[in-house]
């Protein structure tokens, strides 16, 4: 790979995750999986300090949002992170997505994720470019070379969705029940995102809890290959925000976005009611 990165914004965000990719499989071979504990440590601090480091040389006047920053998680109403607020041009990065997985030897499902957020990008989530490094799968996703989204199910099997094989919203399993869907297990949020991608599975849903550097890169990529992503209630996602909390998340192939945001509906009223969902089939079929 170049020393030097492409000059453009997408073209850095592919460089900078497939070089973090390359650093964390030699922190991973390095350390072995004796201790995760301390290989998730040195993967989340390598990784964290290479991006940082790169970043401040190729783009020293932009801003950045990482998950490893010591206030990351604090709201601007809480005193964290002013600057990026009042920044035109903020990195949103993530610089090991799915600490768990990268500890276990032999899993590949785990990610880096490097987007940026522009203020006056004409999108309502404002991210103008970003890639997904699956580095043990030997990939890298980027909205500079984008894949072009399917737009019909391969075959006549059920709609499958990516599940996280941890803690899957409580209620994914009843959706998958009602529209006569398969959950597929998978690792970290990037991973399974771009399993959408890609076409491994029709959608990811997520109800769990994120912040904005789980999804930002992700969503980059996915939207500028023309799948669908939004918050489960239909509405925009949105980054840069004063809390970067952003607890939920659709990304889907356009064709699923209307049926699958009304089973999302339906579920999420059954579950404030506390009724049974009718099983209802998403395709028009009975469910099977």
């Amino acid at each position: 790979m170049s020393i030097n990165p492409p000059e453009s914004d997408g073209g850095l965000a592919q460089w900078l995750a497939a070089r973090a990719g390359e650093l964390l499989l030699a922190v991973r071979a390095e350390h072995g999986h004796a201790d995760p504990a301390a290989l998730k440590a040195a993967g989340d601090r390598a990784s964290h300090e290479f991006l940082l480091a790169e970043l401040e040389r190729w783009r020293p006047t932009d801003t950045v949002l990482s998950e490893e920053d010591d206030d990351s998680r604090r709201s601007v109403a809480e005193g964290g992170g002013p600057t990026r607020r009042t920044a035109d041009r903020v990195w949103i990065v993530d610089p090991l997505d799915g600490t768990r997985e990268f500890s276990e030897e032999g899993r590949s499902d785990w990610a880096v994720h490097v987007a940026l957020w522009h203020r006056h990008a004409s999108t309502p989530h404002r991210l103008i470019a970003g890639a997904v490094g699956l580095p043990a799968q030997g990939r890298v996703l980027t909205t500079e070379f984008p894949l072009r989204a399917r737009t019909d199910q391969a075959g006549d099997g059920p709609i499958r969705l990516a599940a996280s094989r941890s803690r899957p919203p409580a209620f994914l399993t009843d959706l998958a029940e009602e529209i006569g869907a398969e959950l597929v297990p998978m690792g970290s949020a990037g991973a399974k995102i771009a399993a959408v991608v890609t076409g491994e599975v029709d959608a990811y849903i997520h109800a769990g809890g994120q912040y904005e550097w789980d999804s930002a890169a992700p969503v980059a990529v996915a939207t500028a290959a023309g799948f669908h992503a939004c918050r489960i209630d239909g509405t925009a996602l949105r980054y840069n925000e004063v809390d970067p909390r952003l607890p939920d998340l659709l990304v889907c192939r356009p064709d699923l976005a209307a049926p699958l945001l009304e089973a999302l509906s339906r579920q999420l009223s059954t579950a404030a009611a506390g009724t049974a969902a009718p099983q209802t089939s998403l395709l028009g079929k009975e469910s099977r």
